[in-house]
């Protein structure tokens, strides 16, 4: 309960005014975005940033059932930071270097989504260079295989990577996109989520106002 009320104040009283106050937020199909769980978000990812402006952008209502799965070792290294992203950000901890097997990997993920809880997956597994896409990961896909009535959401997120690229820490307000896509069924095969993810991405470049051809 107490990490609920540290969730809805922190994002009410701090995140929500920033992206609104600093950051030129352009959303594009704002009302796709998935009003119950169980639910998958599959952003682009070039900054810390990305987590935070999509989870504001649901109702504070809902914020305690927004859960990023993020890289326990990079999280859970430091204990004051490993307390915040637990009992503020409500991440769900993926320890990537010693669990092997998905099963085990995606155990808490499963967990939660069976709770009607909506995850946030980043495809490409990590933050890239400022605006620069990577190539998807499987990841997805196995996250998905054991929960089929879940539907996955491709979301771009352009304009972020130099409001505070990987490496910085340093905010600067630049404007910036978020374009949800259309949501996506469970498939049998990886290759072909991964494929229609990507589809997704390339096809809402073209909504992003902060986009520039000659950055590819």
């Amino acid at each position: 309960m107490l990490a609920r009320v540290l969730k809805i104040l922190f994002f009410g009283m701090i995140i929500k005014p920033v992206v609104l106050i600093l950051l030129g937020l352009n959303v594009v199909n704002r009302n796709k975005l998935p009003t119950h769980g169980p639910a998958i978000l599959a952003p682009s990812h070039n900054s810390h940033l990305d987590t935070l402006v999509l989870m504001s952008l649901f109702p504070l209502r809902m914020i305690h059932k927004i859960r990023p799965v993020a890289a326990a070792d990079y999280f859970l290294a430091n204990r004051y930071i490993a307390w915040f992203a637990l009992n503020v950000i409500g991440i769900i901890p993926l320890n990537r270097k010693q669990v092997t097997r998905k099963t085990q990997l995606f155990e808490q993920c499963h967990k939660a989504l069976k709770q009607g809880e909506i995850l946030i997956f980043f495809p490409e597994g990590s933050r890239g260079e400022p605006e620069k896409m990577t190539q998807l990961k499987k990841g997805i896909f196995h996250l998905t295989r054991d929960c089929k009535p879940v539907l996955v959401y491709p979301i771009m997120m352009h304009g972020l990577g130099r409001s505070l690229p990987k490496g910085e820490a340093l905010f600067v307000p630049f404007n910036c996109d978020v374009i949800v896509g259309e949501p996506l069924s469970c498939t049998s095969h990886a290759s072909a989520l991964v494929q229609e993810i990507e589809l997704q991405f390339n096809s809402m470049r073209s909504l992003c106002s902060t986009y520039r051809v000659d950055e590819e």
